[in-house]
């Protein structure tokens, strides 16, 4: 990359390129486009409007907005102050929002322009402040800063669906961009269609900017009409995107009118894909397809790589990426042999710190090694072969949904007896979530839509189930626990949501 010099800092290598290349479109944001010089210069008005309202180093300021310039300008804006940003994804229930905002006790937040940040009571700040922020002067240094001060912390589920904090700082951020590999080039241009609160953003800010790569940030809510639209009107380099969105965009009509020559590279992942879909995108956009697998607390893994054979692309989620070390280890956490099947552990300079809250149990052994939660193996070629969660999790449309926080959810209704919820295959989105439900005898049906205004109170709006299956009672083993083995192949008939 051609600006990590001697930056220990995100904040260093920001003005290094602004410096250097002023005018390097950083963001495109619809009709906004902001320049690397205007980056620095706009992160330093709004540092400047924080420390004007008391907040300074260690403090955690939260950004609860869609993928934004604004979104952009207040996470550097945070981290000249020395400030923790965090993200919020806006798709986030009240409940989840409460629940974050009690963990990181944030001291500011910026929030859209008309939506309270339940639970919290600090100073708020909204996204059209940001917007009008007056520019600053980023050589003015408000705090001395360290390659060991936390910047981000990045949110994710766990078996049980609680959200955790996952802390990264400076340096963590650093070792990430030295793990990217053919990914990331010199001005690239990139398509970001995922929330900046994910780790996909928040970690990638290093990477993103020592490469001076312009971020095309693509509407929210996503289209698949209008991503193409993107790559073909700002000429794209890199395409990204979760499997569902890549099938969706292969589903559009005028696809094969399109100029779409721009893309030197397809990067999909955060799901398993179908080795169809791979060879698909393959043929259709005429260029390499790299598969990428990584968690939120090791924020990089492994990849393939556009010289690996399709058989390779189609069936692995590739080799270790520079500077990761990945074992699978069997239950008593000893290594595993190449073939044998176990949990996957991760080892790099670039995985999170550890959790936000010394009582959350860390997955980080005392060796160093990380374990993901997620079961696969290892072939003779190092590369890593993916069987599946340990938990029931299931993967819908790129985001993790954990089905007792969703069972918990819809239990509560006053119509419902008893409620199991698990995920089917779906050829789209990748999973959907399907409710068995046993009403309270006597009552009312509410219905799917019912369910679904009942769960997006307190939930997102993708963990709400997508269909539902009334029974008389639900199935339980000899433990007297569900049997959603049964309840599974009941469903036997494929369910397939509208594009």
């Amino acid at each position: 990359m051609p600006f990590s010099g001697d930056a220990t800092t995100v904040v260093d290598v920001l003005d290094q390129v602004a410096e250097a290349h002023p005018e390097a479109e950083a963001y495109v944001d619809g009709e906004v486009r902001l320049s690397y010089g205007g980056l620095a210069s706009r992160s330093a008005g709004w540092a400047d409007t924080l420390a004007e309202h008391g907040i300074g180093r260690g403090d955690v300021v939260a950004i609860r907005l869609p993928s934004s310039v604004e979104f952009a300008v207040a996470y550097l804006g945070a981290l000249r102050l020395g400030c923790v940003a965090t993200g919020i994804n806006p798709r986030l229930g009240r409940r989840e929002v409460e629940g974050i905002v009690s963990q990181a006790h944030p001291s500011a937040a910026i929030v859209a322009d008309g939506d309270p940040l339940g639970g919290f009571a600090g100073t708020v700040f909204l996204r059209s402040d940001v917007a009008a922020v007056s520019d600053g002067d980023p050589s003015r240094r408000l705090v001395p800063l360290s390659p060991d001060d936390p910047v981000a912390i990045v949110w994710t589920s766990g078996t049980t669906g609680q959200p955790k904090g996952a802390v990264f700082d400076h340096r963590r951020l650093e070792a990430l961009s030295r793990a990217t590999g053919e990914l990331s080039r010199p001005f690239d241009r990139r398509l970001s269609p995922v929330p900046f609160a994910h780790v996909g953003y928040m970690t990638r800010l290093w990477d993103e900017i020592a490469n001076v790569m312009a971020n095309v940030i693509v509407p929210t809510p996503w289209s698949a009409r209008a991503a193409l639209d993107l790559i073909e009107q700002e000429r794209i380099t890199v395409g990204q995107g979760v499997p569902t969105q890549w099938e969706l965009m292969l589903r559009q009509p005028d696809l094969a009118q399109r100029d779409l020559s721009s893309l030197r590279l397809i990067a999909t992942g955060a799901a398993r894909v179908p080795a169809a879909l791979v060879a698909e995108l393959r043929h259709t956009f005429r260029c390499p397809v790299v598969v990428r697998y990584a968690t939120t607390e090791a924020s990089v893994i492994a990849g393939t790589t556009a010289a690996d054979p399709p058989a390779v692309i189609e069936a692995t989620v590739g080799a270790p990426c520079p500077t990761v070390e990945v074992r699978i280890a069997d239950e008593k956490g000893r290594a595993a042999p190449p073939g044998e099947v176990g949990m996957i552990e991760v080892r790099s300079p670039a995985m999170m710190c550890g959790y936000l809250g010394e009582e959350v149990e860390s997955p980080i052994r005392p060796d160093g090694w990380l374990v993901t939660g997620d079961a696969g193996s290892l072939d003779e070629d190092g590369r890593i072969h993916l069987v599946g969660r340990r938990s029931e999790m299931y993967i819908r449309g790129g985001y993790n949904v954990y089905p007792l926080e969703v069972e918990q959810v819809l239990a509560e209704h006053p119509c419902v007896a008893e409620v199991a919820v698990a995920g089917v295959p779906d050829v789209v989105l990748g999973a959907l979530g399907v409710a068995w439900v046993a009403w309270v005898p006597g009552g009312p049906d509410p219905g799917l839509d019912g369910m679904r205004r009942w769960c997006k109170d307190h939930l997102a709006d993708y963990k709400a189930p997508d269909r539902l299956i009334v029974v008389d009672a639900l199935p339980r083993n000899q433990m007297g626990k569900v049997d959603k083995l049964a309840l599974l192949a009941q469903n036997e008939q494929p369910f397939v949501a509208d594009p």
